[in-house]
């Protein structure tokens, strides 16, 4: 068994490395270039699938400031991730992750909820799949490389998820 600096340290890793995923919705939705630009490598690189995406922290931190991703924002646009898979290699980890984008639904039947409101909804936009790249630094886990494919029955999302499992594929 590893001695305890051994195990505490790997808390810290996955608990540094949660938050750093956690927070990509909210600095998505709010157009926070700044959490963008500190969490990616100089070098980073993002990879949203059809062509889209962008090279160094830079431009990886300019997409949320681009007219089309600020009027997404203000039509009520909501990233919403789930619980993600942390493989930590030494100073090097790989996520993996779901990502669904929700937006209100204009036109859907007002619902009420008892104690909570009208509201028309959400619907869901559109499900992914990630693969977050990343490396410890001195200055903490940072993210080398995001990989994006849509869920829409295609090859490419589910290698992505395979590869979150390959550890169990060995026993």
């Amino acid at each position: 068994m590893p001695d305890i600096e051994t195990r505490l340290r790997a808390i810290e890793d996955r608990l540094e490395i949660l938050n750093l995923i956690a927070s990509h919705p909210p600095s998505a939705d709010s157009g926070a270039d700044y959490f963008t630009r500190a969490v990616y490598t100089p070098d980073g690189t993002i990879d949203l699938g059809g062509g889209k995406g962008a090279q160094g922290n830079e431009a990886i931190a300019g997409m949320v400031k681009e007219p089309g991703h600020q009027a997404a924002i203000a039509g009520g646009l909501a990233h919403f991730c789930g619980l993600p898979r942390i493989q930590i290699d030494g100073d090097s980890a790989t996520v993996t992750s779901y990502l669904q984008i929700l937006t209100p639904h204009p036109t859907a039947e007002p619902h009420e909820v008892p104690n909570h409101g009208v509201t028309r909804g959400f619907r869901i936009h559109r499900v992914g799949a990630n693969k977050w790249e990343l490396v410890r630094t001195d200055q903490g886990w940072k993210i080398k490389r995001r990989t994006l494919r849509p869920l829409d029955g295609s090859e490419p999302a589910r290698e992505l998820l395979r590869g979150a499992l390959k550890s169990y594929a060995a026993a």
